[in-house]
C-alpha cells in the first residue's frame, strides 16, 4: 500500500521544508570568515562541472558503547577486556573476526550481531577510527587529573557533546554545524537552488544548519507536503484548488506576500523532489523493513535521482538514537547493532549498483563512548570511542589510530574506564571535508582548533582514511 505523503500541517511544513537558501539561521551567527567555493575550485572533469560527491552522516545519538562494537579478540587482550567489562563482555567465541591489512600485533572482531559489517571490512569497503573524541588540544591523563587540561565544554554532557560533534566546535556552543558551513561554501555548484544540498532524514539538526543554508527534511517515504495537497480524494482535490487559489493570489502586504511565497516555494520544492524520486527504478538490493534501512534506501533513491534534481554535491543526515544504555546494554545492542550492520551493507550494495560507491562516503558520529566498567547492567558517559567510515574512497580494511588498552588504570584511563582520546574529532571531520572538496583555508576556518592537532599545509591527510 502506497503511503499518502501529504500528511503534514502547514506550520510544520514551513518549518521543515528546507529551501535551498533560507536566511533565518543567519540570525544565530556572526559574520562568516568562509570564502565561497566555485565548481572550478573543485577539480571539474571534462564536462566543466564539479564531480559528484556525497557525504552521509550517521549519528548514533545517546552515546554508543563502541568498545562492545569493535572488540579485541586475541587471548591476552581479550582477557583484559573481559576482566574490565565483567558482566558486559561479549563471549570470545561469539566475536566476528576482522582482519586489518595493517596489524598492530593484536587481533580484533565485531559484535556478533554485525556479520555484514565484518564482511564489508574484510572486503576493503569499511574502516574504523579508534579512540576518537572531542578535544580542544592534545591532552594527557595527567593533565586531566591535575586540572590543567583544556577540556571541551560540557564534557560527558549529552547536550554539549552531541552539539560539538555536529558543530565541529569544542570550545563554544554553536547552532551552526560543520555540514551547514560546507553547504554555505559549496551550494552554488548545484544547478538546483530550490532544494537544499543538505538533506535530513531526521528533522532539523545542528550538523546541517549553516549561516544561510538549512536542511531539506524528508522521511523514509520521501518529501512531506501540505496535508491533502494533490490527493486523489474529492475532498483533497477541493482542498488543492483552494490552496492554489491562495498561493496564486497577489498580496499587497509585504509580510503576507513573503509568507505565501515561502509556502509556494516550499510546496514546489517538495513536488519536484517527490516527482524525481518516484521516477527512480527499484533497486535489485533488498532493504530491510526497519526505519534505519528504509532511511538509507531513501538516500539511495535521492542519489540515484541526482542528475534529475541537479546535484553535484549532497550532504545527508540520519539520527539513529537511543544509545544511552545506562541499563540493558547487552539486550539493547543485540537489537540495535544488527540494524546498523544490515543497513550499512544494504546501502553499500545499492551504491555499487548505481555506480556511485566511490563518490559516497558514509561515516558515524556519537556523543561519546561509555565507561569500560559496568554500573550493574549498563555503562555511563565516557569519552574516547570508535567510529566507522565506509565507501569506495575509504582506505578500507584498516584501523586508524591506536586501539587502546582496555585494562583499568592504563595510561589513558582517567577512572572507571573513561579513556582520553588519542585522535580528535577535528582531524576526523577535517579529512571528510577535504575529501568533499573544501580547500585548506576554509577547512581551517570551519575547524579553528584543527591547528592544535594537524598542519593543514603538511601535504598529507589528517588521519589517512580517505583517498583524495
Amino acid at each position: 500500500m502506497k503511503r499518502n505523503r501529504n500528511i503534514i500541517s502547514r506550520r510544520k511544513f514551513i518549518g521543515q521544508s528546507g529551501l535551498g537558501l533560507l536566511g533565518a539561521s543567519a540570525l544565530l551567527s556572526t559574520v562568516s570568515p568562509l570564502r565561497a567555493l566555485s565548481a572550478a575550485a573543485m577539480n571539474p572533469g571534462k564536462s566543466g562541472r564539479a564531480p559528484y560527491k556525497a557525504m552521509v552522516c550517521l549519528l548514533l545519538s545517546g552515546g554508543n558503547d563502541s568498545f562492545n562494537m569493535l572488540i579485541p579478540r586475541g587471548n591476552a587482550e581479550y582477557n583484559e577486556y573481559a576482566i574490565t567489562r565483567s558482566n558486559l563482555a561479549i563471549p570470545q567465541n561469539e566475536i566476528v573476526p576482522v582482519s586489518p591489512l595493517t596489524s598492530d600485533g593484536k587481533t580484533y572482531g565485531l559484535h556478533p550481531g554485525m556479520p555484514e559489517m565484518a564482511q564489508l571490512f574484510n572486503d576493503g569497503k569499511l574502516s574504523f577510527i579508534s579512540n576518537l573524541g572531542t578535544m580542544v588540544r592534545p591532552t594527557t591523563k595527567e593533565e586531566v587529573l591535575n586540572g590543567t587540561a583544556e577540556l571541551p565544554l560540557g564534557l560527558f554532557s549529552h547536550a554539549d557533546q552531541i552539539q560539538q560533534w555536529q558543530s565541529g566546535r569544542t570550545d563554544e556552543r554553536s547552532a551552526i554545524g560543520w555540514g551547514g558551513r560546507i553547504a554555505d561554501l559549496m551550494h552554488t555548484v548545484n544547478t538546483n537552488q530550490n532544494i537544499s544540498m543538505n538533506i535530513s532524514l531526521s528533522g532539523s539538526n545542528v550538523f546541517e544548519n549553516g549561516e544561510n543554508i538549512i536542511e531539506f527534511v524528508i522521511d523514509r517515504y520521501g518529501g512531506s507536503g501540505i496535508w491533502g495537497y494533490g490527493g486523489d480524494w474529492t475532498y483533497d482535490q477541493v482542498r488543492t484548488g483552494a490552496i492554489n487559489a491562495m498561493l496564486d493570489r497577489p498580496y499587497a502586504d509585504m509580510y503576507r506576500k513573503t509568507y505565501i511565497n515561502t509556502i509556494k516555494k516550499s510546496n514546489d520544492a517538495n513536488l519536484e523532489f517527490n516527482q524525481a524520486i518516484e521516477a527512480v527504478p527499484d533497486f535489485n538490493t533488498a532493504f530491510s523493513d526497519t526505519d534505519l534501512s528504509q532511511s538509507f534506501l531513501m538516500i539511495a533513491k535521492t542519489i540515484a535521482a541526482r542528475e534529475t534534481l541537479g546535484f553535484e554535491r549532497q550532504i545527508f543526515f540520519i539520527n539513529y538514537g537511543s544509545w544511552d544504555h545506562h541499563d540493558g546494554l547487552i539486550e539493547n545492542q543485540a537489537v540495535m547493532l544488527p540494524e546498523v550492520s544490515k543497513a550499512l551493507s544494504e546501502f553499500s550494495s545499492a551504491m555499487e549498483e548505481i555506480g556511485t560507491n566511490n563518490e559516497v562516503t558514509t561515516f558515524s558520529m556519537s556523543d561519546f563512548s561509555r565507561t569500560l566498567t559496568s554500573n550493574g547492567n549498563g555503562t555511563d558517559h565516557a569519552w574516547g570511542g570508535n567510529a566507522l567510515v565506509m565507501g569506495g574512497a575509504v582506505n578500507g580494511q584498516e584501523m586508524f589510530g591506536a586501539y587502546p588498552s582496555l585494562q583499568l588504570g592504563n595510561p589513558l584511563d582517567i577512572g572507571t574506564g573513561i579513556l582520553v582520546p588519542t585522535l580528535s574529532t577535528d582531524e576526523y571531520m577535517a579529512e571528510i571535508a577535504l575529501w568533499f572538496g573544501v580547500d585548506n583555508e576554509n577547512v581551517s576556518s570551519i575547524f579553528p582548533n584543527l591547528s592544535n592537532f594537524y598542519d593543514i599545509n603538511s601535504g598529507t591527510p589528517p588521519i589517512g582514511f580517505l583517498n583524495f
